[in-house]
């Protein structure tokens, strides 16, 4: 694992308190051969610079490239849309903070059979992302509006709508920054907003940019015609922020539960939460600690996942809200775990630290878990890497996450199904320039957003389509594409045994781009905060 280094502030995400049964992968194991689909790949590509991106969280040693949010949002809507953000050519305006890691300027996109739009940003020259889509194609993000925010020295970005061709800027609660994180079908919208009352602790300004002159962060839920609620915070909390919405307008995320700073973090203590529509602001508690850091997933069952601190603050555990309690998910027998997704059967997928260590480092391995009726299985790891974490979970039980080793030197996408893993490299054509390596998400109908990574260290949003006859025709596969037709690259129907999966040629070493010094806009992600004594942050080999 990677050695823990200091930091003001650092993402991360926490849970915890029930020991639960756990059932080791290699456990009950069947005589058959678990069978996989091949995929066709789809190079989403670029505006002209190097990088494009999903969603999702990029941990820095794998190429310089950061995706910033992990909200749980739709990213591929039921017509085949894709959103996301692609580098242009152009560099950062503002070379001392950029926007990307890679300081070019990148606008969000939208991929549709084939061809990808670019949607602007709020100001020429300035960036955007897109971090959700409904199955109505209504798109949310963020955009820099070219304006420096005069409190903190810094760009301002909006929480912006992409609806009609046009792009509409959602507005704030006051103050100069928002961010729009997730979108349901009924056009409701969640995220965060700034106001005007000076907040030394807000939430937005202390991550994203350690700074202590901004003003209050407030969940909010903006509606179809663009109206926004402020959500209200837990107890006597200043700040919040609102993460994902479900179909029923459930919203998710963490608030403060007072004003008082801890000596353990430096900050007010902070729970995550469950809104409702005429039930308000709901506490979902903590394990013992004053950290709530990270809300991960939300079902259509108003049941959460993510990560908090046992007392202390110093370990963390996967949790589970299953709509009356907090449910610690426990661990391999390592201290540190969290939980990544949750779909509506209440399986929660994520990673939790095993007995064994990394030689030479004294940290514990990461493993990939799947709970389900209170036991616990660990998923495995492919090609014998030592770490793994599942980042998310479709409603046919398909998992999507990563492996790495302890060194960091690579990542492996794969896939978990039918109580097999498989390296996802090994279900795409062989003559493929890209080497797999993060799953941003996978939906009902199997279709996986992954990254990328080609021989220079650039990296890709793709997009993987199985190969099956559900995919026929303009769903993605060629037409003609059968066992008959195993030539046709990109696609075979022929489902390949689990055991036979082999990478074809050697994964590539991630290389180092030089990045400038800097700090990363990071409005959120998968992970949240962890603190120690309100002075430094420990952050393990994942991010966590």
């Amino acid at each position: 694992m990677k050695s823990r280094h200091s930091m003001l502030i650092t993402a991360l995400t926490l849970f915890a308190a029930l020991a639960v049964p756990v059932r080791l992968a290699a456990q009950d194991k069947h005589d058959q051969k678990p069978k996989h689909h091949h995929y066709k790949l789809v190079d989403i590509g670029t505006f002209g610079g190097p990088s494009s991106y999903l969603n999702a969280f990029v941990d820095g040693f794998s190429s310089g490239v950061n995706a910033h949010f992990f909200s749980g949002a739709q990213l591929l809507n039921k017509q085949g849309i894709l959103a996301g953000w692609a580098d242009t050519s152009t560099s950062d305006p503002f070379p001392s903070f950029c926007f990307n890691a890679d300081c070019f300027v990148s606008h969000a996109f939208q991929w549709q059979d084939g061809r990808v739009t670019d949607l602007g940003a709020l100001a020429a020259g300035w960036s955007s992302a897109a971090t959700g889509i409904n199955d109505s194609g209504q798109i949310v993000g963020l955009s820099q509006n070219g304006v420096i925010d005069p409190l903190i020295g810094l760009p301002e970005v909006r929480a912006v709508l992409w609806q009609n061709g046009q792009i509409v800027d959602l507005g704030t609660e006051g103050g100069n920054q928002s961010v729009a994180l997730a979108v349901n079908n009924h056009g409701q919208i969640a995220g965060l907003a700034l106001n005007a009352i000076p907040d030394p602790f807000s939430i937005y300004d202390l991550i994203n940019y350690n700074s202590s002159n901004g003003t209050q962060t407030r969940a909010v839920l903006w509606d179809e015609d663009g109206g926004a609620q402020d959500l209200g915070t837990l107890g006597t909390g200043l700040d919040a922020y609102a993460q994902i919405v479900n179909e029923r307008g459930q919203v998710t995320g963490w608030s403060y539960t007072n004003s008082t700073s801890n000596s353990t973090t430096g900050l007010p203590t902070f729970h995550p939460f469950l809104w409702e529509k005429g039930k308000g602001m709901q506490d979902l508690g903590s394990l013992g600690g004053t950290l709530a850091a990270a809300v991960n997933g939300l079902n259509e069952r108003g049941q959460v996942v993510g990560a908090t601190t046992l007392a202390g603050d110093i370990i963390f555990h996967p949790f589970l809200w299953d709509g009356k309690k907090l449910i610690d998910l426990g661990t391999f027998g390592g201290d540190n775990g969290e939980a990544d997704w949750v779909n509506d059967a209440a399986e929660v997928v994520g990673g939790t630290e095993a007995h064994s260590v990394c030689p030479g480092s004294g940290t514990h391995t990461l493993h990939a878990f799947l709970w389900r009726n209170g036991v616990m299985e660990d998923l495995g790891t492919t090609d014998g890497l030592s770490n793994s974490e599942a980042n998310f979970i479709n409603s046919r039980t398909q998992v999507v996450g990563h492996s790495f080793p302890c060194d960091f030197s690579i990542q492996d996408a794969f896939l978990w199904e039918n109580d097999s893993i498989v390296d996802l490299n090994t279900l795409i054509s062989h003559h493929s320039a890209f080497h797999l390596s993060l799953p941003a998400f996978i939906n009902d109908q199997g279709e996986i957003g992954v990254f990328g990574t080609l021989p220079n260290a650039d990296q890709h949003a793709l997009l993987l389509i199985p190969c099956t006859d559900n995919h026929v025709d303009g769903d993605g596969c060629e037409e003609g594409c059968d066992e008959n037709h195993p030539d046709i690259e990109g696609c075979d129907y022929n489902l390949l045994d689990a055991a036979a999966a082999t990478r074809q040629s050697p994964a590539p070493v991630m290389q180092e781009r030089t990045i400038p010094a800097q700090r990363p806009l990071r409005p959120f992600g998968r992970r949240g905060l962890t603190f120690n004594s309100g002075q430094t942050g420990a952050r393990n080999a994942e991010g966590r």
